[in-house]
């Protein structure tokens, strides 16, 4: 359905981000980070989206490197306006995370690199929440190690099929949620919480 390298500047053609950051390719792989200091808080966080709209039924394969931490990362996907409108036709959003949970748009979004608190670090989980609110629909271990120890590429894999979502690192179940509700579909993000750096490569959406 898609498939993006994310090697070179080209490959952001119609990308779309959000908050101040910065974009690289030092190795051949985007390289995603904030170009404010963590002290700004919220408004020092990003959101880069994909130009394209999905359906319901999806899988979602990135390949991802944890570069520096304290941090967070998470994959938005699913997102459009509350009235089922386009994401960029709604107010513009800057960052800072209430604009994404209690803004003018639904999304689920999967946080699967923790590190930005004490005890986000001292214990891994990946978080599945779904929004609008700040629900948090499930919960599962993270397998990725700290940075110190991480050995990357990490192949992220995330299903949709029929209501049920099912997260996986490296082929590892992290954590299978059904939603009676489901999203209908929409656009797909990295957000990352400053001073976190990361780098991501091989995005692929098939039908699931």
């Amino acid at each position: 359905m898609y498939e993006n390298p994310l090697a070179a500047p080209a490959d952001l053609d119609g990308f779309n981000l959000e908050g101040s950051g910065a974009m690289s390719f030092p190795l051949g792989r985007l390289r995603l980070e904030s170009s404010r200091p963590a002290g700004d808080g919220q408004d020092a966080n990003i959101v880069l989206w994909c130009p394209e709209d999905f359906p319901r039924d999806i899988t979602v394969e990135w390949d991802f490197w944890p570069i520096r931490e304290p941090g967070l990362c998470i994959l938005f996907f699913h997102a459009r306006g509350r009235r089922g409108e386009d994401l960029f036709e709604l107010q513009p959003r800057t960052g800072p995370y209430d604009q994404y949970h209690h803004g003018d748009l639904d999304t689920y979004h999967v946080s699967y690199f923790r590190r930005r608190w004490p005890a986000e670090r001292a214990f891994h989980t990946c978080n599945l929440r779904k929004s609008h609110g700040f629900h948090l629909v499930a919960q599962g271990a993270d397998p990725i190690p700290d940075v110190p120890d991480a050995d990357g590429p990490y192949h992220l894999k995330l299903t949709v099929h029929e209501g049920t979502i099912t997260f996986a690192i490296n082929d590892l179940v992290s954590f299978s949620w059904y939603d009676e509700t489901p999203l209908p579909g929409g656009k797909l993000g990295f957000r990352q919480m400053a001073p976190m750096i990361a780098e991501y490569a091989n995005l692929r959406i098939s039908h699931s």
